[in-house]
């Protein structure tokens, strides 16, 4: 069902939820900001819980070391200090440190939202229809998006070779200097393929001002409306409830 939607929607509502969370220094904001989009994909995606703990662990990682510095080194700012002395929470280093914690969630969250339910090659057409994406930089992006998973099937089939060269089975993991060893096969092979695709764009005459035909790009319905109405209206009961103290 998300997916569906246009994509530029959701990144515009996606980037109106960032800001609102960058604004507002309310802890309760940031965990609404978190549990929204996380219910939002487990109902209307179909995403699983575990997924999404999984994805969220490097940011709480980076959510974590403002918590750290905050109550270990209290390096907060002022503004943080003096939002946090108007929280629930006693201690204004903690509720500056933890509010700073979900803030990094949250916008984890609402990423992980927009990465989830958007296709990468809609989203590169839609900007190419209807934010005038030059042609040249939307074909680079579509061949990167083949390219990494390319990359990716060499690196696993050079690893099969030489595991079979020296007789053993190969790692689940690959240490530190077999990743090394990959490096230089996998430059190579990424060097010739984008010889090979700046032929085949230039072939395709990709020139600045020409018109070019976009297919299969995504177009905008009346359910992009009634997403940024749910969306924003979300948004605004939340600022409501916090500013009302419930």
């Amino acid at each position: 069902m998300l997916i569906s939607i246009n994509p530029l929607t959701k990144l515009v509502v996606c980037c109106v939820w960032l800001v609102a969370v960058v604004l507002v220094f309310d802890p309760r904001f940031q965990l609404a900001a978190i549990l929204v989009p996380a219910f939002a994909l487990m109902v209307f995606n179909r995403t699983s819980p575990l997924v999404l703990l999984a994805l969220m662990v490097p940011f709480a990682l980076f959510g974590f070391g403002f918590l750290t510095t905050s109550l270990l080194f209290r390096q907060e700012s002022d503004f943080a200090l003096r939002m946090a002395g108007e929280s629930l929470l006693a201690s204004p280093a903690f509720s500056a440190g933890i509010t700073l914690f979900l803030r990094a969630l949250a916008c984890g969250m609402i990423s992980l939202f927009f990465a989830l339910t958007t296709d990468p090659g809609l989203f590169v057409r839609a900007l190419m229809q209807h934010m005038r994406l030059p042609p040249r930089i939307g074909y680079s992006l579509f061949a990167a998006m083949q390219l990494v998973p390319d990359l990716a099937g060499e690196a696993q089939q050079m690893r099969l070779a030489r595991a079979m060269k020296s007789g053993r089975r190969p790692r689940r993991i690959p240490g530190p200097f077999e990743l090394m060893s990959l490096v230089i096969p996998l430059l190579a092979l990424a060097i010739r393929r984008a010889g090979r695709t700046a032929i085949a764009m230039e072939a395709r005459g990709l020139a600045p001002d020409a018109l070019r035909t976009i297919m299969n790009a995504p177009a905008f319905h009346g359910r992009d409306g009634a997403f940024v109405a749910v969306a924003l209206g979300v948004l605004g009961l939340c600022g409501v409830v916090i500013v009302k103290g419930f």
